[in-house]
């Protein structure tokens, strides 16, 4: 969609003396001749300050980032979120028209509009309070349908209580952001809930909200002195990053030796209802590789691993497989492979059958 600066500009266009010192601020937060970076920030606190995007506030940023006109203008025309013509001077209304909201009757929200704001959107009511658009997907789907009017999101609402904030901020008051029907956020509307503790003051556990009631920042435009300047980005020349001189290794928690398995605990002790609870053993010393193997009654002596057991006189004269140590087999014992061939006849003392040739 080609989007283009509205015929009708201003003459000109300056930033608020508060408004001056914060975009400075955030100017500062980019590395030099990396200012250009700040270009939406600032944009977007013009926006804030006049309610649209004119021609001499591009103009403004582009001077202060030392960015070509055509560059800024570029970003202002590409995003939505830009206004390019004036708004109504109360607030701007942006309804949301995507699958979630129209199917819970964002349609219905804009007849609203129509009837209270203008005909068409974009264009500003008769006492030039008000406007209104639709656009696409907020990402409030859970709470449809809704609308977004300045900063603030009005969900789950219905025809009636959409003229009834319009009325509201005519008459100058700021009604409450988010959820239009009961809930605190977008938890279901009945039944069971985990977050049934905070319908009681609920406005108090919601900041977001809080503060644009206490701002009043969504029917009038920001001028820059609505919350004080800070900027933790930028350092004292004569600051120093603290740290220890002398880093130590990890070690183990506090009175947590090694346990039984010999596996240092580096975690606190917990207690757990699931399990019980098993004392604390000292690591052991480890046992003697040739304890344990002694020969079990009228048996072989158990050869430790990695060895080959020690054959007797009889096996030794009986027995064809010769078992020599591999330590790489299982077991450590390689069965050296039979000379013999099953079914041999000279080896398994038969007479040898004369062949055609004998």
């Amino acid at each position: 969609m080609l989007r283009r600066l509205h015929p009708e500009q201003p003459e000109s266009f300056a930033f608020t003396p508060a408004n001056q010192a914060w975009a400075e601020a955030q100017i500062t937060k980019y590395p030099e001749g990396r200012q250009a970076s700040a270009v939406i920030p600032l944009l977007w606190r013009a926006q804030e300050q006049e309610g649209w995007l004119s021609r001499p506030a591009i103009e403004e940023v582009a001077r202060m980032l030392d960015m070509a006109y055509i560059r800024v203008l570029e970003v202002a025309t590409f995003y939505f979120m830009f206004q390019l013509q004036p708004v109504g001077s109360v607030a701007h209304i942006q309804v949301c028209g995507t699958l979630s909201c129209m199917l819970c009757g964002s349609e219905d929200l804009m007849k609203v509009c129509q009837e209270k704001i203008a005909k068409k959107p974009h264009e500003i009511s008769a006492d030039g309070k008000f406007s209104w658009e639709e656009v696409e997907c907020l990402g409030a789907c859970a709470n449809a349908p809704m609308a977004q009017i300045g900063k603030d999101y009005y969900e789950d609402l219905t025809t009636e209580r959409l003229a009834e904030i319009i009325d509201e901020m005519a008459a100058g008051r700021v009604p409450t952001p988010g959820p239009q029907n009961g809930r605190y956020a977008a938890e279901p509307i009945d039944n069971l809930t985990s977050l049934a503790e905070g319908a009681e003051n609920r406005d108090e556990h919601n900041a977001a909200v809080a503060l644009a009631v206490k701002l009043g920042d969504t029917i009038k435009r920001i001028d820059g002195t609505e919350v004080p300047l800070t900027t933790p980005w930028q350092r004292q020349d004569d600051h120093e990053a603290e740290g220890y001189e002398d880093p130590q290794e990890p070690m183990p928690a506090h009175d947590r030796p090694a346990d039984a398995s010999g596996v240092t605990e580096q975690e606190a002790p917990a207690s757990s209802a699931a399990k019980p609870v098993s004392a604390d053993f000292p690591a052991e010393e480890p046992q003697d590789a040739t304890a344990g193997n002694e020969a079990p009654e009228g048996g072989k002596p158990i050869a430790p691993s990695g060895e080959a057991a020690p054959a007797t006189d009889a096996e030794d004269a009986t027995d064809d497989k010769t078992g020599t140590a591999d330590p790489a087999a299982p077991g450590g014992v390689y069965n050296a492979p039979r000379t013999q061939k099953p079914g041999d006849p000279a080896k398994d003392g038969q007479p040898k059958k004369p062949s055609k040739d004998e």
